[in-house]
């Protein structure tokens, strides 16, 4: 009978022996990196990358509509379902980084509050955060922040930055649920911070 060895964490963490930046701006830090694993053996070449953190909202209004933005992806080359959501706010001016302590310009919450109210017009007196968790931890170092706003009421119009195409789109909860399992809320993050939500809330 095979048995499994028991392990400790520390003996599974990979050493970075060796990097090198393959695009360093104020956009992005590409990396290419070689790893000895804990047996010894090297392994190259891993590619990671450096983002900032960021913040997504799971917001509804005053009917219990979520409140989503329409707009295109890169990626995918699609015009997505969302929710609101975009990055915190730095010191530096860089769109990467991971001492959050020195160089965060504001704090998720207040980062999550002008985002909906900059992408939508819409602003909540009702916060919760329902978690954070890394971005994409086997290539990113960034981490996302969920909140959820409930009872947003409409105080303005959008305020885009100059890259941002947005429609504003409200859906009720069955017809989220339905985009969901279609595959047409297409932002992986968003989907987990609604079932967070679904989860904390018990419906």
């Amino acid at each position: 009978m095979n048995k499994e060895k028991n392990i400790s964490d520390s003996d599974l963490v990979w050493e970075e022996i060796k990097t090198k930046h393959i695009i360093q701006n104020e956009w992005i830090d590409f990396r290419e990196s070689a790893y000895r694993f804990p047996d010894g053996t090297v392994f190259e070449p891993y590619y990671s990358y450096s983002r900032r953190d960021y913040v997504v909202v799971v917001a509804t209004d005053e009917n219990d509509d979520y409140i989503c933005v329409r707009q295109f992806r890169q990626g995918i080359k699609q015009v997505t379902n969302e929710f609101v959501a975009g990055g915190i706010e730095r010191c530096d001016g860089k769109e990467y980084g991971s001492d959050r302590t020195e160089t965060s310009a504001e704090n998720a919450l207040e980062a999550a509050k002008r985002e909906l109210r900059e992408e939508t017009g819409y602003e909540s007196d009702e916060w919760n955060h329902l978690i954070t968790v890394p971005s994409n931890a086997t290539i990113a170092d960034n981490y996302a922040h969920v909140f959820r706003a409930r009872n947003c009421k409409r105080i303005s119009g959008q305020d885009l930055d100059d890259t941002e195409f947005i429609n504003v789109i409200k859906y009720s909860g069955d017809e989220l649920r339905e985009l969901i399992e279609e595959g047409k809320f297409q932002q992986a993050i968003h989907i987990m911070g609604y079932y967070c939500d679904i989860n904390a809330s018990g419906s």
